[in-house]
């Protein structure tokens, strides 16, 4: 596996492992800025790649009455603020086809909603106008199901690509994470990211809002490390308690340092191990 760019970072291909993180949508700038310079501070502290990831407007909400965001152009403005103030690269997930040229004149990363990975005519023109892409695998398909979704990008002309993980539909209102899926996704060659806290998201769970059980995120995030991910994607929030989206599945800030630290670690030992055995650090 070769690394993928997103701005100075390399990601896959033996680079260290990467975080995404950032609030499941944008409130507002101020709290938005408190966690991106908290998640600067602490990554750069720990020598941790971070991508900063905020959604401007969340068009998949169980409620047409909840909360989505700011909207298309004030979101870009505070994400093109982060990324400028801050020197991160920036995220987001685009819903439509009039969003593709906007946000990628922002963006380092588009990033395709799972509902929509096998959107084809969509997923190639967001590839043909991204820097990078990140496509959540949608929780409907199996995991040799992503090779498709990779010749699509390729088709379209961008090698930047992560695909992410974020378990699969069992039952009713759950999902359930099959580790064999990292190891079958990373054969396409590209990067795979493990989703910890939609992972742990009871989609409509909670009526008119999806639930979650974010005591969970540490263990399957544990586990995905060692079983040999390229980087981590957490939904993160001061008070998950108080957040407008997502809060049930997202991790307070305070919780981020002993579980990275950890995480370090564990991802330290499985870099030891391959290289050990297969003489390489991929």
């Amino acid at each position: 596996m070769k690394p993928i760019r997103v701005g100075k970072i390399a990601i896959g291909g033996g680079a260290p492992l990467a975080l995404i993180a950032g609030p499941c949508v944008i409130e507002d700038e101020e709290k938005t800025a408190e966690i991106a310079r908290y998640l600067k501070d602490l990554t750069g502290e720990l020598g941790i790649p971070l991508i900063f990831k905020a959604s401007y407007d969340k068009a998949n909400r169980t409620s047409r009455d909840a909360y989505r965001g700011p909207g298309l152009t004030r979101g870009l403005e505070i994400l093109k603020m982060i990324r400028e103030e801050f020197g991160i690269p920036v995220l987001s997930d685009v819903h439509r086809f009039e969003e593709i040229d906007p946000a990628a004149r922002v963006l380092d990363v588009l990033q395709i909603p799972a509902f929509l990975c096998r959107q084809t005519d969509f997923v190639m023109e967001v590839a043909r106008k991204a820097k990078a892409v990140n496509i959540k695998k949608g929780q409907f398909l199996a995991p040799w199901d992503a090779v498709h979704i990779a010749e699509k990008v390729a088709a379209a002309g961008n090698a930047h690509l992560m695909m992410t993980e974020r378990g699969v539909s069992f039952g009713y209102n759950n999902l359930v994470v099959d580790f064999r899926a990292f190891s079958i996704m990373r054969e396409t060659g590209y990067p795979v990211i493990f989703d910890a806290t939609h992972s742990v998201q009871l989609p409509g769970g909670a009526g008119r809002a999806s639930g979650g059980d974010r005591r969970m995120v540490p263990t399957l995030a544990r586990a995905a490390v060692a079983a040999g991910i390229d980087g981590l994607f957490f939904e993160v929030h001061p008070d998950p308690d108080q957040a407008l989206c997502d809060g049930p599945n997202s991790l307070a800030l305070d919780s981020l340092p002993d579980l990275l630290v950890t995480l370090k670690r564990i991802d330290a030992a499985v870099r030891e191990t391959r290289e050990y055995i297969t003489g390489e650090g991929a």
